[in-house]
């Protein structure tokens, strides 16, 4: 594998990618092991769909920044929508990180990591909503959960937020595969992060330098590399 430079490591540099289908890119080396572990999955009348694969610098700003200003709703723990109009500027942003990363600091921009539902679970017409109801209980991707967390490691996955460590909140839909995903941990470093946070596009950027260290401990840097 080429050497990961800067640019891979925040979203910025597609060199790496190649398409699993037509709408979704993830890096080169993820593709043959997801694919094996697709067919292994199929043949127990599962059908593992990735809803989100890579994500650019720039889709990841435009996120950010669209719930930072009230166009997109920034959901509390029981997804219902937060007023953020009540909130201080860090709280804004602590609320925000709880289910959408900076950009710059999402794993969805190294092409390691994906979103994934079960297509064989639900009618064609099924409205993905990608919460954890729909992954526990009766929920129609329980089965698919189940499954991952018997035989993705297998496979070299793991699911980084798969429990509730205080930080993200739990996404029992995101799959990471490890060993290439933890090259590109390896790289991550205060400096760099603070020198792509320290963007003038970014909404709420002052209270994200402000609390860097907090962020890092709370929301960048735990369940890295740790078993789901």
């Amino acid at each position: 594998m080429a050497s990961i430079n800067n640019q891979m490591l925040m979203g910025s540099d597609e060199q790496l990618l190649c398409e699993l289908d037509s709408s979704v890119l993830l890096h080169g080396d993820v593709i043959k092991p997801f694919q094996a572990m697709c067919d292994v999955a199929a043949g127990e009348g599962l059908q593992i769909t990735v809803a989100s694969g890579y994500r650019s610098f720039a889709r990841q700003l435009a996120i950010w920044n669209s719930k930072a200003r009230g166009l997109r709703p920034v959901l509390d723990d029981t997804g219902s929508p937060i007023d953020l109009g009540a909130l201080s500027d860090r709280d804004k942003v602590m609320a925000i990180l709880r289910w959408s990363a900076l950009p710059g600091c999402s794993r969805h921009h190294w092409g390691t990591d994906m979103d994934i539902w079960d297509a064989a679970a639900v009618p064609g017409d099924y409205r993905l909503q990608l919460v954890p109801e729909e992954y526990a209980g009766s929920g129609p991707f329980c089965r698919l959960s189940e499954w991952l967390q018997e035989h993705a490691a297998g496979f070299g996955f793991i699911r980084p937020y798969g429990i509730d460590r205080g930080g993200v909140a739990p996404e029992p839909w995101h799959l990471s595969y490890l060993p290439v995903a933890r090259l590109f941990e390896e790289k991550l470093d205060r400096a760099f992060l603070r020198e792509i946070l320290d963007n003038d596009q970014l909404e709420l950027r002052d209270a994200v330098l402000t609390n860097l260290d907090a962020i890092m401990a709370r929301f960048i840097f735990p369940g890295i590399t740790l078993p789901q």
